[in-house]
């Protein structure tokens, strides 16, 4: 079956990295990212890989400082765990939402789903910083692939191609963003991707036009 979802624009090639979709990966390590602009804020991350490429396809270095060194079999990304960053806040209704117990329900789900709770549940930590650690090397590198549902926001390079922020779109009463492999279509309760719900769109900049003043007046604005 031929498909160019998968292409770079206009090289033909295919992409390094995954994109928008339902897709199977594994997950290559786990990380806790400060965001640049709230020092308390955090993203946790998902490394994925996808299977391994046919053809001519050449992937990412796996050390991008070793030109000779190894390469991804298939196609990377970096997927947050949730469309919004963790941190310790009060909503407007009064909740509280705290940083460190929203980290360890994702990480519940992400063991669940690789069928690795048990030894998740093992871990004792000081913080969440040396748990996510921990859990990073429970939970990751172990070609345990997965079906996903990968979401995205939009954003443009400098060359005027669409790129992808990445991240899991939040469960609900409707689905979920990651599923074991092991579970009957039947039974499935993964997102079906759907772009109209699943993709953040790039709000495009409106240049106004101004129309020269029919004014008799002379001047060169009129108020």
């Amino acid at each position: 079956m031929l498909s160019t979802k998968d292409m770079s624009d206009g090289s033909g090639k295919i992409k390094p990295v995954i994109s928008v979709g339902n897709q199977k990966l594994k997950i290559n390590s786990i990380t806790f990212d400060q965001t640049p602009y709230d020092e308390e804020a955090y993203n946790m991350v998902l490394h994925v890989e996808s299977e391994p490429m046919k053809g001519s396809f050449q992937g990412f270095l796996v050390n991008k400082d070793d030109e000779k060194g190894s390469r991804y079999k298939g196609q990377v990304g970096r997927v947050r765990v949730s469309p919004y960053p963790f941190k310790d806040t009060t909503l407007p209704s009064g909740i509280e939402i705290k940083r460190d117990t929203e980290a360890l329900k994702n990480l519940v789900f992400v063991a669940k789903t690789l069928g690795l709770r048990n030894e998740l549940d093992v871990i004792n930590a000081e913080d969440i910083f040396e748990f996510v650690e921990s859990a990073n090397g429970i939970l990751s590198g172990n070609d345990i692939y997965i079906n996903t549902c990968i979401a995205g926001r939009e954003w443009e390079n400098k060359e005027g191609y669409i790129n992808y922020d990445l991240f899991l779109p939040r469960m609900s009463k409707d689905g979920i963003p990651l599923e074991s492999l092991d579970v009957s279509s039947e039974e499935s309760r993964l997102y079906t991707f759907d772009a109209n719900k699943h993709v953040q769109k790039l709000k495009k900049k409106v240049i106004e036009s101004f129309e020269p003043s029919k004014s008799n007046s002379g001047d060169d604005f009129d108020i």
